[in-house]
């Protein structure tokens, strides 16, 4: 194919095409008007068209000779334009005198350079890539009137902020928060199912010296430090012996052919085994005899602070006693869950002081929200229907002043005072064997508790599987008359599909009467064997669901947390009755730290406990 006159195989724009003829024209300058010897003048059309002519520019050597070698003619020109990386560009190494340059426009509007000499030598201007250059003294930018039409478009390529990737722009406070801790939770657990990427058969089969060593440092309580992560579990010693020191507890009384937790709705466990004591009132005498004294050996010690916490589990109800300072309280408190008003009446009967903390707060919830209806009829002047059933309840309570105006006063019968008071407890008996019906006993009525314990009646069931049978004593300590027993610990692995694919999964089911204190030992091994990458599924024993409710002496406030997952770190702060001295009551300090703070649970319970990469979050 020809060439025609004025092709460019460049296909620049105007503005380019225009600026590579300003760069020709001032090279030539530079050299006193020598011309290339590749530029003839073969194209007169295209000078005289003002469009550059094709060229393959200049020879790599002045002196001609045979076999020439010719430089690529594109070389140095570009297929798209930065106004950014045209520069005019000093370089100071290839002179040894000081220069001075000077710029000024023509009068067809045209830029031109001339170059002052000292000492001989004489400078040119060079256009060029700067990107291209490994020293840059100074750079200055060249600008003409033919490209006026493009000025608007280049300075907004110049004012466009530029991007940035997420790594170089996120600041470390949006990074996720590790939470290190979950809330304390009181509740009972009768299951809990450990799972994990990482294989959890280190904790199965211990040996012989593995189990005696936890045995001997749960009673000195005595705690091995591990460090943060562990290469192979299997074989370090000291975790499977802090693992074999975490599932220890202790009970009363403790039969080997029965087992006594849970109690409640727990006749099945009783059908088909042997009772000696059910016909046999001797035995049931000793029975309770032995049983009040275990039960007054766990008051004094966590009287005396060397126990921080017990349970009593009846066939129909469960207490829990925490020592002074423990959910942040400052004294002894008790809950039990579920009650009747019976039992109620027969514990003011004794003396006993106690609150309904749930049915209180709700009352408080109503009462707030009366105030607001209240407050609402007043700006409105409406009247409204909870207006109208409290006025009711009024006149239900004995207000009888419009029978006396309309004369009929001695001919209509009146509830007597009974009947009125049953009416104004309806509310709380309406919420018997109900999570509502938690009862609170702190201070020194816990004393008079203990003492009523011993001698209630209906403590014990006079009828059924389990008539004659003491309640069950649970503790994480040692005590007068109590037995020592461990936790079951079974590992599976099994395949878990994920998508279409499956993975392999460890599983670790732990079984019994689990403590507050065993799951926060067990969760803190887990921690450094799994890399911290595990999950957990607790079954909570429902009547001790209630029990994470704070005490009407508690002054400490926490953030509760939602029902929902939880990614935030929560609030746990220091109460005021940290200077209670709990060292001597044989718990891990990192369990003990994590029962001094309050639950903020209310009355639900933990179900799932999820740790990732070190970082806990928990449903309840």
């Amino acid at each position: 194919m020809s060439q025609q006159a004025g092709y460019s195989p460049s296909f620049k724009r105007p503005a380019d095409i225009m600026r590579m003829r300003r760069k020709r024209s001032l090279s030539d300058a530079g050299q006193g008007s020598t011309s290339s010897p590749g530029q003839s003048d073969s194209f007169p059309v295209a000078a005289a068209a003002g469009v550059r002519p094709f060229s393959p520019g200049p020879l790599f050597s002045s002196q001609p000779r045979s076999g020439r070698k010719r430089r690529n003619p594109f070389a140095n020109i570009e297929n798209t334009y930065s106004p950014q990386k045209k520069c005019l560009v000093y370089d100071d190494e290839a002179a040894d005198t000081s220069y001075k340059m000077k710029t000024w426009t023509d009068k067809e509007g045209h830029e031109a350079m001339s170059t002052e000499t000292r000492g001989g030598l004489t400078l040119t201007a060079r256009l060029t890539e700067a990107e291209h250059q490994g020293h840059v003294s100074s750079k200055k930018r060249l600008f003409s009137g033919d490209d006026s039409l493009f000025e608007e478009e280049e300075e907004e390529e110049v004012k466009a902020p530029l991007l940035k990737s997420p790594q170089a722009i996120a600041p470390a406070s949006i990074s996720p928060p590790v939470c290190s801790e979950y809330p304390a939770d009181w509740s009972l657990k009768t299951r809990v199912l450990f799972t994990s990427p990482l294989t959890l058969s280190w904790a199965e089969h211990p040996k012989a010296q593995e189990e005696a060593a936890g045995l001997s440092q749960h009673c000195r309580a005595h705690f091995l430090s591990l460090p943060h992560s562990l290469q192979d579990p299997r074989v370090c010693s000291e975790l499977r012996c802090a693992f074999q020191q975490s599932l220890v507890y202790w009970q009363h009384p403790s039969l080997s052919w029965i087992s006594l937790f849970p109690r409640i709705n727990a006749d099945r466990n009783f059908t088909g085994k042997s009772t000696p004591w059910a016909q046999d009132r001797a035995l049931q005498q000793s029975l309770m005899t032995e049983w009040s004294v275990s039960l007054s050996s766990l008051y004094s010690l966590l009287k005396a602070r060397l126990c921080p916490y017990f349970y009593l589990c009846s066939y129909q109800l469960t207490v829990l006693f925490r020592a002074a300072g423990l959910g942040g309280s400052s004294s002894i408190t008790a809950f039990i869950s579920p009650t009747t008003r019976g039992l109620r009446e027969a514990m003011k009967a004794e003396g006993i002081e106690f609150s309904l903390p749930l049915v209180e707060k709700r009352s408080k919830e109503q009462h707030k929200l009366n105030k607001e209806t209240e407050f609402c009829e007043l700006k409105g002047g409406e009247d409204s229907p909870a207006a109208d059933e409290e006025e009711d309840g009024d006149d239900e309570d004995g207000s009888f002043s419009w029978l006396k105006e309309m004369g009929v006063e001695d001919k209509i019968k009146k509830p007597d005072s009974i009947s009125i008071q049953l009416r104004k407890e309806g509310q709380t008996v309406c919420v018997d064997h109900r999570p509502e019906s938690l009862v609170c006993v702190d201070g020194s009525h816990t004393f008079t508790l203990i003492n009523f314990l011993m001698s209630c009646k209906s403590l014990v069931a006079a009828a059924g599987s389990q008539a004659g049978l003491p309640p069950t004593l649970l503790a994480p300590c040692a005590f007068r008359g109590a037995t020592m027993q461990t936790l079951k610990a079974r590992s599976v692995n099994v395949k878990s599909q994920v998508g279409s694919t499956f993975h392999d999964i460890s599983s670790l089911e732990i079984t019994g009467p689990i403590l507050p204190s065993s799951l926060h030992a067990i969760t803190t091994l887990l921690r450094p064997a799994q890399k911290g990458n595990f999950s957990a599924a607790l079954y909570t024993h429902t009547p001790t669901a209630v029990m994470n409710s704070d005490s009407p002496t508690a002054t400490m406030n926490t953030h509760t947390p939602t029902a929902t997952v939880n990614t935030h770190t929560p609030t746990l702060q220091q109460s005021p009755v940290g200077s209670v001295d709990l060292s001597g009551c044989g718990l891990h300090p990192a369990a003990l730290q994590q029962l001094q703070q309050t639950s903020g649970l209310g009355k639900t319970a933990l179900t799932h406990i999820n740790m990732n990469n070190y970082s806990y979050t928990w449903k309840n």
